[in-house]
């Protein structure tokens, strides 16, 4: 009832507020008018301005999410990393202490709904464009790449939040006689996390056949990167479709990718956007596209977030894997500095995965890269049954760094075998968590996580804090949010 009154309320300032306050109202790219005009009507009036919506989703892509929360929410939510720093919000992600007024899961969750929000205007208003600058090819272009940013959206939420709701359309026009219609596109319900895969996937299969084969660089939606996100989404949702992931991974590896000779060329920032990265965020650095994010991680101004841990140096280290060691780990000396409980001051370690982390940084984030394809059709391969094939997939990464091959030859050995391959390679990557979690390990495995004297944390990780809970703005605004159990 109080969201009806909420409607009524604001029908009633209609006559009062003009057009450019409506503009302020959630989701951010919503544009409301009053009545339905023609004028109304016309969201797009330009190609340019097509292209402004669209190059304004790519720029979320450098917001705080994509910055500095989208590594702490995979790595120190996992054993690879403990939260470091000095945020109590980050504490709470990394020990599962989170709360509804967590303000990370605030601003996560408004980030990647306004994203979805900027993608939807795109979506639904660009049939009506008729400035022939706008070619038929390149308008089948924007509509894969926006529906592709919005899988990408969110394909994180559901991962985070499990059931979400699904808002696809805007509104456009306020008036009592469309109440209903307004009300349900204000106030969505969360669906079921197998009706938002189900749009993921149907959002990937529109984006496929439109977007490009290749881009001025990786930092755009093209075919190996959606390709890649599908075999992602198909390894993720329950219940896991191999064989989906297998010919999704196939489609990547046929896309002329291929990986570096040696790992340190990955992070040495010598080889941007490079024949392994499939999907990279792009910075050209300074005032106005500095990636601020990697001094976050690295430095010794002020104690950085995503403290590398020692399990996973631990892992490294029974491994034998120096050289991911050492281009994923960097030790400082922190006396006078500060201190903390896990390492001396002499021996800091930080992430170096992203080195250039001076002010105005022009680093680039890879997001996806071919090893992790690799990996992931190594999965594939084992569950279908193809052992001898999984185990070729991992020995042609271990190879790249100097390992043995893999002595593991059952099904059981190679899921273990290549769980650890995923996460030696890819530490700091932001995939270890959900890894965790797409997998069914993260309590067995968080709970097994040591510190620096070889003894277990004592992480308490329960099946209701494998999702994160609704946050307590979002259910104070809208009565139809159903909190997650356990919060």
């Amino acid at each position: 009832m109080k969201n009806y009154i909420a409607i009524f309320s604001f029908l009633s300032l209609l006559a009062f507020t003009s057009c450019e306050d409506f503009l302020d109202l959630e989701p951010h790219s919503q544009s409301i008018a009053v009545g339905n005009t023609d004028a109304d009507s016309i969201y797009f009036k330009s190609a340019a301005e097509v292209e402004a919506a669209l190059a304004g989703a790519y720029s979320d892509f450098k917001n705080e999410y994509w910055q500095l929360d989208y590594f702490v929410n995979g790595d120190a939510q996992s054993d690879d990393a403990y939260a470091g720093g000095d945020n109590p919000d980050n504490f709470q992600i990394d020990e599962y202490r989170l709360d509804a007024t967590n303000r990370n899961v605030s601003r996560d969750w408004a980030y990647l709904y306004s994203t979805i929000g900027k993608c939807n205007t795109i979506l639904n208003n660009i049939g009506t464009v008729t400035d022939p600058a706008l070619t038929a090819n390149r308008k089948e272009e924007i509509i894969g790449e926006a529906a592709f940013i919005r899988a990408f959206m969110y394909f994180q939420l559901v991962q985070l939040w499990g059931d979400v709701p699904l808002q696809l359309t805007e509104v456009k026009t306020i008036s009592a006689e469309k109440l209903d219609e307004i009300y349900a596109i204000i106030f969505p319900a969360r669906s079921p996390q197998a009706e938002v895969y189900a749009q993921i996937i149907a959002d990937l299969e529109t984006a496929l056949p439109r977007v490009r084969t290749t881009a001025p660089h990786k930092g755009y939606a093209t075919k190996g990167a959606v390709n890649a996100v599908l075999a992602k989404v198909y390894a993720t949702q329950e219940p896991h479709n191999w064989a989906k992931v297998r010919e999704y991974c196939d489609a990547v590896i046929a896309g002329g990718y291929s990986l570096l000779p040696t790992y340190e060329a990955l992070w040495d920032n010598a080889n941007e956007n490079s024949a392994e990265s499939i999907f990279e965020i792009n910075y050209t650095g300074g005032s106005t596209d500095g990636n601020w994010g990697v001094k976050i991680f690295r430095g010794d101004d002020w104690k950085k977030f995503n403290l590398p841990s020692n399990d996973l140096l631990a892992a490294f280290n029974a491994e034998g894997d120096n050289i991911r060691k050492n281009a994923s780990i960097v030790f400082g000396d922190v006396s006078g500095k500060w201190s903390d409980p896990h390492y001396p001051q002499t021996q800091y370690p930080f992430i170096n995965k992203w080195r250039n982390f001076q002010e105005g940084s022009d680093q680039n984030y890879i997001f996806i890269r071919l090893a992790d394809i690799l990996l992931l059709k190594a999965e594939a391969l084992n569950e279908l049954g193809d052992q001898g094939g999984a185990a070729a997939l991992v020995n042609q990464i271990r190879a790249r760094v100097n390992l043995a091959p893999t002595g593991a030859s059952s099904q059981a050995d190679l899921r273990l075998a290549i769980a650890k391959e995923r996460r030696l390679e890819l530490a700091f990557e932001a995939h270890r968590w959900f890894d965790l979690k797409r997998t069914g390990r993260a309590i067995e495995v968080m709970g097994k996580t040591i510190d620096h004297t070889g003894n277990p944390i004592g992480y308490v990780l329960t099946p209701e804090r494998l999702v994160w809970p609704v946050p307590q703005a979002e259910m104070d605004k809208n009565s139809n949010l159903v909190q997650n159990a356990g919060y």
